[in-house]
Formats: structure tokens, C-alpha cells, sequence
């Protein structure tokens, strides 16, 4: 026992059965539910003895590390310092460091031989598929966004921002905030590339009855081949236009009348056109919005008055008003706060391992994690806790201290929360119970 000076209190330790992370788990179980495990073991190579660890091990581990706060390969030590509640789960062998790390660069493999990475989509797929079909609403708006991960790391390459790291390619729903697919680039890799190709797979992966009903992004998505392919598809979609020479014709050419302001004292006037591109089958809307530019720019040689902000989409005129298109374009701000919550909520703001494979495995293992968060909050927490952030639901939820007392054959998790708090986790406890994996 040792009595540091000015503290006023004694340090010792314990060796009772106590965990830092009571409710971690039901999440735990709610992964189990959906099947996590088993579906980890289905489609991810399996080792090459009899003695390696499961696939399962390796995958639940690290979900469980973002979960429970963990952002570097080296927090697994804190979950295996978590025997209690690991024996708890049923996860009682945590890989170290380097052993997850050699994992994680053989799932990531060459080139050619991804087939890991290829492993945890289909989990991935796996596992939003059970989420969506719990959900009671059929279309869905796709919020496609690029987001970028600096990285100091050996196979890293510049970004067009300046800075070394990568440039993955998320989607994500906006009505639920389910990330859907997640294609993993070198940061040099322009975020206009393969705009078709991913939706495409966005589209491929939504569940039976389910679809892709409105798609928003910005410029990087201002493509005639994509709009062509949104138009076929059905699809209502507004982007952000490229402000090239003919879309600034187009505002050069309007006239002050038709110039109009939303509201008194909004700052902002909104105008609106008919504009096509040389590739595009149909023309479109093309809505611009303008502001007083009050300061000078250093280096503006043109004496613009103006900042003018420009949005493509084929949104009927019947259904929304230009002013309407604005805002609801403008809700794609959405997908950075999902971007925000994988990133920031589950540490994917930093890699682990100086090959881009491996990293790959890593990044779609944190959509993994987020998405079981996303999909946790939507079955199991109370409806007030839904908006919650993914920090804000660990320090209410997860990071709560509990004793594991074993008697008479029963196990008891007994948690430090008050009343009210304790019958929030009797809840979400049944909620989970009652799930069981849709076929």
C-alpha cells in the first residue's frame, strides 16, 4: 500500500474480479447476435496450424479494442488486462501487438492476394445486411464523400492537400448513418476516380427490397457518366457543380431580376437555370447561390463582387423549390460528422503498419466497429441515446466500472451506476436477447 504525498488517500491494488468497461459487454453480445464471430470464421482465410488463432479472435479483438476506446495496436493490452470481463464474453486469448500486426499484414497480402481485405467486406456486407433488415423503411439517400488520413508511413503518398497519408472512399446512408461500403486509396488517388465504380458497389450492396433512392456529393462526383448512370438508376441526386467556363457563363449571363433572396437579412441571394453537359443524355437544374465578397482577395485580379456556389440536380421543380435544393444538398454536411465518427470515435485518424494492405484490413475493420455501433444504438440503446456520438454513448455506456462476482452457479456483473442507469442496461440487456440473426 503506498500513501503518495498531498494525496490524501492510499493507493493499493486488487486482484477482485473489476472491470473498467462493464458495458462492454452487451456490446459484445449484440455483435454475437448478429454473428459476428461466425461470419468472421465463414469468410476470412483461416490460420495455417491447428495452434494459430481464429479469424474470429482477431477481428473481435480489435472490434472490441474501437469499441472500448482503444486506437493503437498497443491498447489490445488493455483488454487483455480485462481478463474478468474477457472471460465474461468468451474472449479469453487477446493476440498481442505484433501478433495482430503480422495478422493484419497477411490479410492485407499483395496485390493480387487481398484475400483478407476481401474477407472483411463480405463480413462487413454480412453484418449491414442484418442491420437492414431490421429496417422498416425501403429508400435510402447515399451521401458518397472522400476523407482523408495523414500517415507518416513508408508506402504513403501525398495528397493533393499537401500531406502525406491516405484517401479512402466512404458511402453512407444518411437516414440511418450506415457506412455501406469503403474503398481504401493511396493518397495521391484523385477522390473524381472511379465515382461510377463505387456506386455501383454501394448499389450492389443494398439489402433485397431495399435501394438507393437519392445520391449527394460534391464536385468530385460532377461526372456526365455518373449523373447518366443516377438518371437510369431513377435515382434523384444533386452534386456540387464544377464551376468551369460554361457553368460560369451561365451565371455571368443572368440577369439581376432573376436574382432572389430566400429570406430578409439571410445574406445570400439564389438564382436558378437549365444547364447540360456535353455527355449527358438529359439537361438539369442548375442552382446558384451568392454572396458579398467583403473582403478583397490578395490575389484577385478580376474584381469579383461575388462568391457564387453552384449545385447540379434533377430534383423536379414540383418537389422542391431552388432555395429547398440548397438545404438539402447542404444535409450532405452529414456525412462528414459520419466520417468524423470513424475517424475521431474509433481512432481510424491514425494507421498502424507501414504497408497499405494491412492498413486496408485495419481501416475496414474500424467501418466494422462503427457500423456495429451504428446498428447497436438503432436495436438496443434507449430512443434519447440514438443521437448520440460515439464518444458520448462510451462514456455514458461502456466506460462504466463493474464486479464480477461468481455464486451458487450464477455469474453477476454488478455494475457502478445509479437506479435510473441501471434499468437503462436491464433494457438494452433484453433488447439484445431478443435479437437473433435474420436469414
Amino acid at each position: 500500500m503506498v500513501r503518495p504525498a498531498g494525496l490524501g488517500f492510499e493507493l493499493s491494488r486488487t486482484d477482485e474480479a473489476l472491470t473498467a468497461h462493464g458495458g462492454l459487454v452487451l456490446m459484445a453480445a449484440y455483435s454475437e447476435r448478429l454473428g459476428l464471430r461466425a461470419l468472421s470464421d465463414l469468410h476470412l482465410p483461416a490460420p495455417g496450424s491447428n495452434r494459430g488463432y481464429r479469424p474470429s479472435v482477431f477481428v473481435e479483438s480489435l472490434v472490441l479494442m474501437f469499441q472500448g476506446g482503444g486506437r493503437r495496436l498497443e491498447d489490445l493490452r488493455t483488454l487483455e488486462g480485462e481478463g474478468a470481463l474477457m472471460g465474461l464474453i468468451g474472449r479469453d486469448r487477446i493476440p498481442d501487438a505484433d501478433t495482430m500486426g503480422d495478422w493484419l499484414r497477411r490479410m492485407g497480402g499483395t496485390e493480387a492476394e487481398r484475400l483478407g481485405l476481401e474477407g472483411c467486406g463480405r463480413l462487413r456486407d454480412a453484418l449491414n445486411g442484418q442491420i437492414m433488415k431490421r429496417e422498416p423503411r425501403r429508400d435510402f439517400t447515399l451521401d458518397a464523400d472522400a476523407t482523408q488520413i495523414e500517415a507518416m508511413k513508408r508506402d504513403a503518398a501525398w495528397t493533393y492537400q499537401g500531406v502525406q497519408g491516405y484517401m479512402p472512399m466512404l458511402g453512407f446512408l444518411f437516414e440511418n448513418g450506415l457506412c455501406l461500403h469503403d474503398e481504401f486509396r493511396a493518397g495521391n488517388a484523385s477522390p473524381a476516380a472511379g465515382q461510377v465504380a463505387f456506386y455501383s458497389e454501394c448499389k450492389a450492396r443494398m439489402t433485397a427490397g431495399k435501394r438507393i433512392a437519392r445520391y449527394r456529393a460534391d464536385s468530385a462526383s460532377y461526372q456526365a457518366a455518373l449523373i447518366n448512370t443516377l438518371e437510369a438508376d431513377g435515382v434523384v441526386w444533386a452534386v456540387t457543380a464544377d464551376q468551369d467556363r460554361a457553368v460560369k457563363g451561365l451565371i455571368g449571363a443572368l440577369g439581376e431580376a432573376e436574382w432572389k433572396t430566400p429570406e430578409a437579412d439571410c445574406g445570400y441571394e439564389v438564382a436558378e437555370t437549365v444547364h447540360t453537359m456535353n455527355k449527358t443524355d438529359r439537361a438539369f437544374r442548375l442552382v446558384i447561390k451568392r454572396e458579398v465578397r467583403h473582403a478583397k482577395d490578395l490575389f484577385d485580379t478580376a474584381g469579383e463582387h461575388y462568391f457564387y456556389h453552384a449545385v447540379a440536380s434533377n430534383w423536379p421543380e414540383e418537389e422542391k423549390s431552388a432555395v429547398e435544393v440548397l438545404a438539402w444538398h447542404n444535409q450532405r454536411g452529414s456525412a462528414e460528422n459520419f466520417n468524423k465518427e470513424l475517424k475521431c470515435g474509433l481512432g481510424m485518424e491514425q494507421m498502424p503498419c507501414g504497408q497499405f494492405g494491412a492498413n486496408a484490413v485495419f481501416f475496414r475493420l474500424g467501418v466494422v466497429a462503427y457500423n456495429l455501433f451504428v446498428g447497436f444504438k438503432q436495436a438496443a440503446c434507449p430512443e434519447a441515446w440514438r443521437t448520440h456520438t460515439i464518444a458520448t454513448l462510451r462514456w455514458k455506456f461502456i466506460q462504466v466500472a463493474g464486479r464480477i462476482v461468481r455464486h451458487a452457479g450464477r455469474t453477476i456483473l454488478k455494475l457502478a451506476v445509479d437506479a435510473k442507469r441501471f434499468l437503462d442496461f436491464e433494457g438494452m440487456g433484453r433488447r439484445c436477447l431478443a435479437i437473433s440473426a435474420v436469414t
